[in-house]
């Protein structure tokens, strides 16, 4: 419901100007604490143990730069009649995208999965895909394209550095943090509902929806909830035939399934001419909240299970 409200609230009342400047640094910042606090609360050798899980790593990789394109691919096949071409390359776009890093770990976290093996899969897939999206965007959309450096600053500084400190100082103030699970719940929460609030917002002062009709939207929402639902059973059912453990298996539930709104918008920016830029933004923008109500969901009833 907190999630469903920031949503509405984007819409209806979206920041501007120095209200959108304040919330967009309050949500770095925010994004830099519960990093840190992941990594003062998680014991070194549980990293250790998330990075040599290659089976894991490999169905995270294989789930977001694999099964995602074939199925962007699939969607192709539609006419034009019952989604735009414009719609659908962006849909195939957002297959070519890398996951999300917050919302997977944040998720992972509410629904008792391997925090470790979340934050280390879902950064490995952003720092891939500053490379590999542009290049399959060039292969598979038949366009040339070029990535600024600064999404990779963005990760280093923003996720890996906080992460990196916590760790350092995990010693001291890691059992203290472990034995208050109530903190880190809350900065997840408050995470997610600022994200869903600024992207909407964002979305809506700079006019993203202004050129489409709401059967269009409708359609658009349709289609990215078949290809959510599909990613949610092929990476859980993987999960059970590569017999990964329950803790993995949400880990690669939440990351397999998820595409990076964060990372999608600059880098069409970069890769698209502006006309053809904000209609590829529109079902990353869709595809982003659907996700992001859906595995709150999801989290909720998983962590319930373990309760």
């Amino acid at each position: 419901m907190m999630i469903l409200s920031a949503l509405l609230l984007g819409l209806l009342l979206p920041a501007r100007g120095g209200v959108a400047d304040v919330l967009d640094v309050v949500r770095t910042a925010a994004i830099v604490v519960l990093f840190f606090l992941y990594g003062a609360r998680l014991a070194t050798g549980d990293v250790w143990a998330g990075l040599r899980n290659w089976r894991l790593q490999g169905s995270m990789l294989a789930s977001t730069y694999v099964a995602f394109p074939v199925l962007g691919l699939l969607v192709q096949l539609l006419p034009d009649a019952v989604l735009s071409s414009e719609l659908k390359t962006g849909l195939l776009y957002l297959a070519l995208l890398p996951s999300t890093v917050q919302s997977s770990v944040v998720f992972t976290s509410i629904a008792r999965g391997n925090v470790a093996g979340a934050i280390t899969g879902a950064t490995i897939s952003n720092v891939v895909g500053i490379v590999l999206t542009p290049l399959l965007v060039a292969v598979l959309m038949v366009r040339t394209a070029a990535v600024s450096g600064s999404n990779v600053t963005g990760i280093l500084l923003q996720l890996l550095l906080p992460f990196a400190l916590g760790q350092l100082v995990q010693r001291w103030i890691g059992p203290w943090l472990r034995a208050r699970p109530q903190l880190t719940r809350v900065t997840d929460r408050s995470t997610i509902v600022l994200v869903a609030y600024t992207s909407v917002s964002e979305a809506t002062v700079s006019g993203a929806w202004s050129h489409v009709t709401w059967v269009a939207l409708v359609i658009l929402l349709v289609v990215c909830a078949v290809m959510l639902v599909a990613m949610l059973l092929l990476t859980w059912n993987s999960g059970r035939w590569l017999s990964l453990e329950r803790g993995d298996r949400i880990a690669l539930l939440m990351c397999g399934s998820k595409k990076s709104l964060a990372t999608g918008l600059p880098m069409a920016a970069v890769l698209f001419d502006p006309a053809l830029a904000a209609s590829v933004a529109l079902p990353v923008i869709a595809f982003h909240q659907l996700q992001l109500a859906t595995c709150a969901v999801l989290a909720r009833r998983l962590a319930a299970q373990v309760e």
